[in-house]
């Protein structure tokens, strides 16, 4: 399945009207199945996928490590892709004793939470003492905008960038959900063993941003966006610098 497809448009401009073919990001349903069990289903770009099944688990606390993980299958049908995800077994009964205490709850507003403790979860202090220069995040913003193929071609989709610690743009991630994009971005650096070095998004950095980035212990996230309070406030907890409105010759620290 492609990342993007022709569609056609109609553009009215100035009082005329013109048919042509537009490059439309895809999007489409997947869904996370582990061990035979339906967890969720994300609207999400249907690429980088087994990166994406790893850095969900891992960010959304299913696993602790790549080591739970034991593998990962994709089957692709007309509604959508189901992403069959094979954990250890002491993971996976944990996860089914989450999903039985949230049986027979309505209205929830977090989806797949049952208390305000769950609602705002803490990572742990972050171990890192990376500290970059004004220059390499300045470099990295510059780079990473070539590196946005998909964005490129249809300016519909968020990115979220590895960056070594003089700021070169490793490799990048991208998708239509600025969550799917880090989840995609975490599981890759995971895979390459990556843990010294910052990520940059294209997104807001809302408390979820954070706590992923914190959550796989890395240092500093860095967003061309506004934070919002309880980001700061958690940066500030688990010692993340956090970084927005990362622009050309300027940037706002909020936290470290």
């Amino acid at each position: 399945m492609n990342q993007d497809t022709a569609k056609d448009r109609l553009i009215w401009e100035a009082g005329d009207v013109r048919q042509s073919v537009d490059r439309v990001a895809v999007e489409t349903p997947i869904a996370m199945v582990y061990n035979g069990l339906s967890h969720a289903v994300m609207m999400a770009t249907p690429d980088d996928l087994k990166d994406f099944a790893l850095g969900f688990s891992l960010s959304e606390g299913i696993i602790d490590s790549s080591e739970q993980f034991v593998g990962c299958d994709e089957t692709r049908t007309e509604k959508g892709i189901e992403l069959n995800i094979d954990i250890t077994i002491g993971q996976f009964e944990a996860l089914k004793q989450r999903r039985r205490s949230l049986v027979g709850r309505t209205g929830c507003g977090l989806c797949g939470v049952e208390s305000l403790d769950q609602a705002i979860p803490q990572p742990s202090p972050i171990e890192s003492t990376l500290q970059i220069s004004h220059a390499a995040l300045e470099n990295a913003l510059t780079t990473l905008a070539d590196k946005q193929v998909l964005q490129q071609q249809t300016g519909a989709v968020h990115a979220a960038a590895w960056c070594e610690k003089d700021g070169k743009v490793q490799f990048i991630r991208e998708d239509v959900g600025r969550h799917n994009a880090l989840d995609k971005l975490l599981g890759a650096a995971n895979k390459l063993g990556k843990t010294e070095g910052f990520v940059l998004v294209t997104s807001r950095a809302s408390y979820e941003m954070v706590y992923k980035v914190a959550s796989a212990n890395i240092a500093l996230l860095a967003s061309v966006s506004a934070p919002t309070s309880l980001a700061i406030e958690l940066a500030d907890q688990c010692g993340l610098t956090l970084i927005a409105f990362t622009r050309p010759g300027r940037h706002v620290v909020y936290s470290g």
